[in-house]
């Protein structure tokens, strides 16, 4: 047998072949008609010299070459897929193909836990690498092809970038309680009097916060800055630190006696945490389907 007798298609056709055992389903499966499965399983039988579909009484089953076959194609066919960044015919249940996502911790917080639940029970052969990079690094990475998304904020986006509203954030502060005055609040004077924890991944000590302080002719001081959502928390106990951070963060941290939350002592505007993906990957299906998947798990009432 040559090589050069066998297409890319004809091999999608024998992956699917083997796994439905049956031409109508394949056909259906590929969305091409009856006739041309058939054509196609001839051909594949004569190349390979094997049946490769067998009658048994009421059953159809593989021939021994197409059992030693049925593995190493999805493998072979996974490997282009991540090759090519594109999917031949992508079945979530049978695909191979790695997906590579860039996300901050807290992304990793909110997305990744009910992510991972559906890939495993949806697509539980497929591979997920996940990236933490700043935010200029994930776009390079999103414009030079080495990653299929980015989860987070962006302010300003390249013409051939897409784009995906996961779901609206708004800020929260995170103070020790005994810290406050005795009336129990914090005003803005007493905002701008305080040190402050501040979560930035490249090192920058001016955030969105920062903006809208500056805009006012305002400045806080940044006393400790750290890479970190994850762990920012757990620092703020026992300190005379505000931490001052998207709402969802705090989702899962116990307040106790010690910490309480509550509401910036400034309008600070909620913006819009989001997808996003170069164009190249706009009709590809198995990203189609990786994009909804995501904006599922994403929502605030998301099981």
């Amino acid at each position: 047998m040559l090589l050069r007798n066998i297409d890319l298609n004809l091999l999608v056709v024998l992956d699917a072949l083997l796994t439905e055992k049956h031409v109508t389903r394949t056909g259906v499966r590929l969305h091409l008609s009856q006739p041309a499965i058939s054509h196609s399983l001839n051909k594949l039988r004569l190349l390979l010299g094997d049946p490769l579909l067998i009658r048994q009484g009421n059953e159809v089953v593989l021939s021994a070459l197409a059992q030693n076959l049925q593995a190493p194609l999805k493998a072979v066919l996974g490997q282009i897929e991540t090759l090519l960044g594109q999917s031949i015919d992508f079945v979530p249940g049978d695909s191979q193909r790695t997906f590579r996502v860039a996300m901050s911790d807290y992304g990793a917080a909110i997305v990744l836990p009910k992510l991972l639940v559906q890939l495993r029970k949806l697509a539980p052969d497929t591979s997920l690498v996940v990236i933490q990079d700043s935010r200029l690094g994930m776009l390079e990475q999103i414009e030079q092809g080495k990653i299929d998304l980015a989860v987070g904020v962006f302010a300003a986006l390249a013409a051939d970038i897409s784009c995906d509203v996961l779901f609206e954030e708004t800020f929260t502060c995170l103070l020790n309680r005994r810290s406050l005055p005795e009336n129990g609040v914090l005003d803005l004077d007493s905002y701008l009097a305080r040190p402050h924890l501040l979560v930035s991944m490249d090192g920058n000590t001016q955030g969105e916060v920062d903006n809208v302080l500056r805009a006012q002719g305002l400045q806080r001081r940044v006393a400790v800055n750290v890479p970190h959502w994850g762990t920012a928390p757990g620092m703020i106990a026992d300190t005379d630190l505000i931490l001052t951070v998207a709402t969802r963060t705090l989702d899962n941290v116990p307040l106790g006696d010690t910490l309480v939350a509550m509401p910036p002592p400034l309008t600070v505007a909620p913006f819009n945490y989001v997808q996003v993906w170069h164009q190249r990957f706009n009709q590809d299906p198995a990203h189609r389907w990786l994009r909804e998947l995501v904006k599922q798990v994403s929502a605030p009432s998301a099981p």
